[in-house]
């Protein structure tokens, strides 16, 4: 799911903030890197550095990719996972096909899509769970948290059903309001509990990423 925003703020300025991101954007380091190395997006240097520093990727794995589109993550999987990977990814938004991975497209929240996640993956639990998921930006910044809260604590109910003991968890979070308690409810099921930013992260977003290192099932 990606954030999407209005075409007008209350206040008319939306033309002036589009401007500046896309000067952002068009000057960005990691968009420059994204294209020449052909990855769909500045995404994938996220996952990259996340995968080194806490160990996430190895050969063979088998990985479900929550929040996929356009794919960069995908294509950071399935160069480091090697042909024996496997590789389930879901999105609202339609994703582009990439050779080895199976895509389910929906919405995360909506009990249809999860069984059709769960019929796809055939009773296989998964070594590590990956979720870029964010909600539809309101503009409402107590909303918007609490929707981001809500998809993270959906990541983590998906992966104490479908994580192998000793598995990992990488959700996407926004520092703020309900930001520890989401923390503490990884740190009830997972050894280890890291709160990263990569580098490829914007400075100026409160995004970080929740990672869950040795799954505990109850």
């Amino acid at each position: 799911m990606r954030a999407r925003t209005k075409s007008l703020n209350p206040a008319g300025k939306k033309h002036k903030f589009g401007k500046a991101w896309m000067h952002e954007h068009v000057s960005d380091h990691w968009v420059h890197e994204a294209q020449r190395l052909g990855y769909r997006s500045r995404a994938a240097f996220k996952l990259i550095e996340l995968a080194a520093r806490d160990k996430l990727l190895r050969p063979g794995m088998s990985v479900v990719d929550l929040g996929a589109a356009p794919g960069s993550w995908c294509q950071v999987l399935r160069e480091q996972l090697g042909p024996r990977g496997r590789i389930m990814a879901l999105d609202l938004l339609p994703l582009e096909p990439i050779a080895g991975v199976a895509f389910v497209q929906g919405d995360f929240r909506e009990k249809a899509t999860l069984e059709a996640l769960e019929a796809a993956l055939a009773g296989h639990k998964v070594d590590l769970v990956l979720s870029d998921l964010a909600p539809n930006i309101s503009g409402i910044e107590s909303a918007d948290q609490a929707r981001s809260v809500y998809l993270g604590e959906l990541a983590l109910e998906f992966s104490s059903a479908w994580l192998q003991p000793g598995g990992d968890l990488v959700v996407k979070a926004f520092q703020g309001e309900g930001f520890a308690e989401l923390q503490g409810a990884f740190r009830a099921r997972f050894d280890k509990v890291h709160a990263r930013k990569p580098k490829a992260s914007r400075d100026r977003s409160r995004e970080v990423f929740l990672v869950g290192k040795g799954f505990r099932p109850a």
